[in-house]
């Protein structure tokens, strides 16, 4: 009987998260915005923290509709700094407006942003076989061009340990362990 990632037991909304999203293809481009705003916003903390946070983060945040995040004025920013519902972190807040700009700036380019963000894969799901959670790296030599191409267009908090927590969120990369129930269910060699 196959197991699970060891680090999906930690709490209910983490097991949830592994059992139903992580690690899933995804191509939709405000689910992408999404994850690349809360993966910048974990920058520092544990993914719980932002797992907790998330109701509150697509409440606050707009429902991650880049087109009005890029709008986002001083005000905003400081009311979002008085949410204690997120990561009242100004930085942060500042970079995902920053990002919302630039996102919409690569979709302009590509046509989608999914367009853009999955050729740093060749468009397929790298299929790892990590026996142990130890194996799995903090980056890859994907992950640092993805961080370099990313901050070269405006994006902040995008450094290659970020974009490559990014590549495992939305399914760029499988990285649960050989012996978790969902390496099969992600690997279309083994269906």
């Amino acid at each position: 009987m196959a197991g699970k990632c060891v680090w999906a037991l930690a709490s209910a909304n983490e097991e949830h998260y592994h059992d139903h999203e992580w690690g899933v293809p995804l191509h939709d481009d405000r689910r992408l915005f999404e994850f690349l705003i809360l993966e910048g916003a974990q920058a520092g903390l544990s993914w719980r923290t932002i797992l907790d946070k998330r109701p509150a983060y697509r409440s606050a945040f707009d429902d991650f509709d880049p087109l009005k995040i890029a709008a986002y004025d001083q005000g905003k920013i400081d009311s979002l700094l008085q949410n204690p519902g997120i990561v009242r972190n100004r930085l942060k807040i500042q970079a995902a407006v920053a990002n919302a700009n630039a996102f919409l700036e690569v979709k302009q380019a590509y046509g989608s942003f999914d367009r853009y963000i999955w050729g740093f894969v060749d468009g397929r799901t790298v299929q790892n076989r990590w026996r142990a959670h130890a194996e799995i790296p903090a980056y890859t030599e994907a992950s640092a061009r993805m961080s370099k191409d990313l901050q070269k267009r405006g994006f902040k908090f995008v450094g290659k340990t970020i974009c490559y927590a990014y590549m495992q969120a939305v399914g760029m990369v499988n990285d649960h362990t050989v012996d978790c129930f969902r390496h099969p269910q992600l690997s279309p060699a083994l269906q």
